[in-house]
């Protein structure tokens, strides 16, 4: 019998965020902690570029996209899908905001989120409100076919001031 180990639990508030380097849609790295002591950023893990829930999910960051990207914030969404199809989907959903890829190491960056699905080799819904000073201070984590509602999410941004 082989035993496997268990997944992390997801990153909880309070927690210092995992920092991450990763590619974006146009092959550009993007640090989580280059974003210290300027503006918080919301971590949006989410399962397959293309798929139903998650391109719903990631139209209302870009048709809300003044709540998720301003002078306070920065969205970085992130999946475990190439590169290349993170610029196909961006470019067909017209999202101006960073889609990094996840794709290799697979999944590492969710696993240190506590968020990847090991099975079946993608993310899970996970968000995460990432302050200024790299603490998380809001997260929401959704399972397989159920998707996020970013009400707190908003409530969170407002009450970081």
């Amino acid at each position: 019998m082989t035993e496997t180990a268990a997944a992390p639990a997801p990153v909880s508030v309070g927690d210092v965020a995992p920092d991450f380097t990763l590619k974006d849609q146009n092959g550009v790295d993007v640090t989580l902690s280059s974003f210290r002591g300027q503006k918080n950023v919301v971590v949006v893990f989410y399962p397959f570029a293309f798929s139903g829930i998650c391109t719903g999910e990631l139209c209302e960051i870009r048709d809300n996209l003044e709540g998720f990207v301003n002078d306070k914030v920065q969205v970085l969404a992130v999946s475990c899908d190439p590169m290349f199809s993170l610029r196909a989907f961006a470019d067909k959903e017209a999202y101006f905001f960073p889609l990094l890829s996840d794709f290799w190491p697979h999944g590492q960056v969710a696993t240190a989120y506590g968020v990847f699905n090991e099975t079946a080799g993608m993310a899970i819904r996970g968000t995460f409100l990432v302050d200024t000073e790299g603490v998380v201070r809001w997260s929401l984590v959704n399972g397989p076919g159920e998707a996020r509602d970013f009400s707190g999410y908003h409530a969170a941004v407002a009450a970081l001031g």
